[in-house]
């Protein structure tokens, strides 16, 4: 088995994806963004939007992401405002303007996954996919205490 390589492996990857859709969006006009900025831009559009739970959800702390976002209003990209099912909360969106980048790159993804499993071929791209959306069960798993 070549766990060693798994992990690089699925970067590396995840890398030629993210570049490949901001080589995109920067042939369209778009600022350049970070991959950082494009992962925040992605909780969102999955419906992740405090701030907070975007931290959670990519591992890192809530200071780093506030700064990622805050970067990203100054783009205009983004929106911060306060949540009206909880006013101790901030939410984030996309703007106008977010929402027609979102757009472009919806459609470069569609290119991008296109492109891949004419690469890879449409079955072992189907497979890629079910086995990265199958239930890989809890993250952690603990030892028995002895």
């Amino acid at each position: 088995m070549r766990t060693n390589q798994l992990i690089i492996a699925l970067f590396q990857r995840f890398c030629w994806l993210d570049e490949g859709l901001q080589a995109r969006l920067h042939d369209l006009g778009w600022p350049d963004v970070s991959r950082p900025q494009s992962m925040v831009m992605t909780n969102i559009v999955s419906g992740i939007v405090r701030p907070s739970d975007i931290a959670r959800n990519l591992g890192v702390s809530r200071q780093a992401i506030h700064s990622t976002i805050n970067q990203m209003v100054k783009l205009g990209i983004v929106r911060l405002d306060v949540d009206p099912d909880d006013r101790r909360h901030m939410i984030v969106s996309l703007t106008e303007t977010g929402a027609r980048m979102r757009k472009d790159a919806q459609r470069a993804m569609d290119s991008l996954t296109a492109q891949i499993a004419a690469r890879i071929g449409q079955d072992r791209f189907a497979a890629l996919l079910d086995a990265l959306e199958a239930d890989w069960g809890d993250n952690i798993e603990r030892a028995a205490k002895r």
